[in-house]
């Protein structure tokens, strides 16, 4: 019987260092820029140990690549390919010591060298009127039911008990187009949304337009929000009567909100379903105030973009972490591990906006994250495409799998009220909505306010 042998030659770092890669994303994640963050954070080890400083660190990337599996288990996938290429038996005792010594603060560093928007002058759908789209929006992640967790945390209560797991809240800057993220901050749960925002002003620039949500237009955050220069399209709530300063031809008005002068658009979205129709009514607010180059009409259509963050929320949660718990026990490790997903997210959003641009007129919009994060999986596993060859491929494994894979064009993004995870998995029936040809159509009324007496 004839037999065919595969070989593969695999180029990792040399030594003790071998096992300290991400697989083909090392690439955004090079050692120089790993050993960088160390020297600046004090954390490169005094004497070479079987786990490296600069190897701990790609391990807790690699965590956050493989959420489901135990750091031994991750450590197992980090060495597999390795035989023979200076990789060591280790114990769970000796990761979580090297995890311990590190400490969080080389992974803030790798995540602040890695936030921004990814998006390049040409990157599809991430530009609206030479202005870049981005939303502010806030989650919450949970962690282990701890004493410490729920003394320093707390937990929820309802009118019977506490229950649930504690939570961090986690307040991100997103860019809409890609899904990246320019800023992210992170606490307890128990300042609110609003109290994290401040501390995200220092990414906002003129040339941004940043999309809120009615909880996060609070006169004074808008007036910080002013202050960076960046533009903002808010919705507010329906109690807010802003003054009527002077009425426009396409139907907003002036009006002033904190001292900032802004644009007022009124409106009526009508939203036809199966399931019936629905109409609701949406007051903006804006410092567009040019309404011949910032038409009323598309600034309603354009907040509807503002899902985009809650996107990036659901693949951080679910597609990454599977909606489970994070695994640090410790306060500084809860942090790590925090940063080390949002390393590991913004890594493949990188990836997959380089894999757009390298196809011209790809909308990063159509890149499927869990095709990119399965790839990365898969090359970290295999150890390939650890070091670049001369020939540079700005797509690579990962972006090959993406642009084969692609999605359709976005589809209308609505949904009926509906409970999602019902006691019977045949409830949804009863509530009349068609899911697999579900259709919408939406119509947009500007209304016409009249000036104050």
């Amino acid at each position: 019987m004839a037999q065919s042998v595969i070989t593969r030659r695999i180029v990792v770092a040399a030594g003790v260092f071998a096992p300290g890669h991400l697989g083909e994303l090392t690439r955004i994640v090079p050692f120089e820029m790993v050993d960088a963050v160390l020297a600046d954070c004090g954390a490169v080890q005094r004497r070479v140990r079987k786990l490296p400083a600069r190897v701990v660190v790609y391990l807790l990337l690699a965590a956050a690549l493989f959420e489901p599996a135990g750091y031994l288990t991750v450590w197992r996938k980090l060495t597999g390919a390795l035989e023979g290429a200076g990789a060591v038996t280790v114990t769970a005792a000796a990761l979580w010591q090297a995890r311990t010594r590190l400490g969080p603060a080389p992974l803030r560093g790798l995540f602040d060298l890695l936030r921004g928007s990814a998006a390049a002058p040409r990157t599809s759908g991430s530009w609206w009127r030479g202005l870049l789209v981005c939303a502010i929006d806030g989650t919450t992640l949970d962690v282990p039911d701890t004493p410490a967790h729920r003394v320093r945390l707390g937990k929820q209560d309802n009118q019977y008990a506490t229950a649930g797991y504690p939570q961090i809240r986690l307040v991100a800057l997103v860019a809409c187009g890609t899904r990246a993220i320019i800023d992210a901050v992170f606490g307890p749960t128990a300042g609110g949304e609003p109290s994290y925002v401040p501390r995200l002003l220092r990414s906002l620039h003129q040339g941004m337009i940043v999309l809120l949500d009615r909880g996060l237009s609070g006169n004074a955050l808008l007036a910080a929000l002013a202050g960076t220069r960046a533009d903002f399209l808010a919705r507010l709530s329906a109690s807010r009567k802003p003054p009527v300063l002077a009425r426009l031809p396409d139907g907003s008005f002036l009006s002033v909100l904190g001292g900032v002068k802004v644009r007022i658009i009124e409106c009526q979205i009508t939203i036809a379903t199966t399931a019936g129709t629905q109409t609701g009514t949406y007051r903006l607010a804006t410092t567009l105030l040019d309404h011949h180059r910032y038409p009323a009409f598309e600034l309603v259509t354009l907040y509807h973009q503002r899902w985009e963050v809650e996107s990036a929320y659901f693949e951080i949660k679910k597609t990454m972490l599977g909606r489970r718990v994070l695994r640090a026990r410790t306060l500084p490790g809860i942090t790590q591990e925090i940063y080390a997903l949002l390393a590991v997210y913004q890594a493949l959003r990188i990836a997959i906006t380089d894999t757009t641009i390298a196809a011209p007129g790809t909308d990063p919009g159509r890149a499927s994250f869990t095709i990119a994060l399965q790839a990365a999986r898969d090359q970290v596993i295999q150890a390939a495409g650890v070091i670049a060859a001369e020939t540079i491929d700005l797509a690579g494994t990962i972006g090959r799998h993406i642009l084969h894979n692609l999605l359709p064009a976005r589809r209308l993004r609505v949904s009926p009220r509906a409970v999602k995870r019902p006691l019977s998995r045949y409830a949804y029936k009863s509530l009349r909505v068609d899911r697999r040809t579900y259709k919408a159509t939406i119509s947009i009324d500007i209304l016409t306010i009249p000036l104050s007496p």
